[in-house]
């Protein structure tokens, strides 16, 4: 059986290659070519998607670029859920790597929820952590923690990037 260290490792630091295409109906100057990305399973789409959106913002009308989101098959994948679970949610049968459309436009309101910034994705990290330490620890794992080390575990997402 494997050790609890080799099981945790290899969620920490698993990766899903995934390609990101531009949706055909944006208003571009020139054609897309698609941007290929291996995506931390732990980490959130908007905490790694900046390069994806620096490569298609240099084809896209400024005029014409409004929130960016994404979507698998049809279905927009929700910001706040793991990367990870967002694949075993909606792809885990298919092919690698995970095909995810991007959009600039036509923002899916009633689907998804926005998210403005990082600070927000944040945010509800630790609140997430938070609910999973009540119910586990009764809060008495992130209570005890300062805020140096919320700030650590947060940054921990950005560097399993």
């Amino acid at each position: 059986m494997a050790d609890d260290k080799d099981v945790l490792r290899d969620v920490w630091f698993g990766r899903i290659p995934t390609c990101f295409t531009l949706n055909p109906d944006e208003v571009t100057e020139r054609e897309a070519e698609a941007y290929y990305l291996l995506l931390p399973r732990v980490s959130y789409l908007p905490v790694v998607t900046d390069k994806v959106k620096k490569h298609f913002l240099k084809v896209m009308r400024s005029e014409e670029v409004e929130e960016m989101w994404f979507e698998y098959e049809g279905t927009p994948l929700k910001w706040h859920y793991p990367i990870g679970v967002l694949f075993d949610l909606h792809a885990s049968n298919t092919v690698l790597p995970w095909s995810i459309t991007v959009h600039f436009k036509n923002f899916p309101d009633q689907d998804l929820l926005h998210c403005s910034s990082n600070s927000v994705v944040e945010a509800h990290f630790m609140s997430s952590i938070k609910e999973a330490d009540a119910l586990k620890h009764k809060s008495q794992v992130v209570n005890d923690m300062q805020k140096k080390d919320h700030k650590q575990l947060w940054m921990g997402l950005h560097n399993v990037w």
